[in-house]
């Protein structure tokens, strides 16, 4: 049986931006991250052991959101990859990365990017 874990509205302060100030002052970002994962074993069991952990999956975006990218692009390509790398049984990762109040010259909520992987 294939399962969706999702994490939502993980919220990060980190430096990803083109310009210059936005690698310097930081912005605040929004990440929200479901994976499709066989979960037979883990609902079987009820061990987390078979499971993929939580708090794992948080652990990851966190160090790669402390990573400096001018992309939001590599910023959500790179967590998906590890997410993939580390944890095996994963079928898909679904990303978004959202930066709040980019500097776009207007007022703007957010820019997103999402990537399925």
């Amino acid at each position: 049986m294939v399962g969706v874990i999702e994490l939502r509205g993980m919220e990060f302060y980190a430096y990803h931006g083109c310009f210059e100030e936005e690698q310097l002052i930081g912005n605040r970002f929004i990440v929200d991250m479901s994976v499709w994962v066989d979960i037979d074993r883990a609902a079987a069991s009820d061990d987390i052991a078979d499971a993929v952990n939580y708090q794992e999956l948080y652990l990851i975006v966190k160090d790669e959101m402390a990573q400096k990218s001018r992309l939001l692009e590599n910023v959500a390509s790179r967590i998906a990859d590890r997410v993939k790398r580390e944890f095996s049984g994963i079928e898909k990762v679904e990303l978004s990365v959202a930066k709040l109040n980019p500097p776009l010259g207007g007022k703007v909520a957010s820019s997103r990017v999402v990537i399925i992987k």
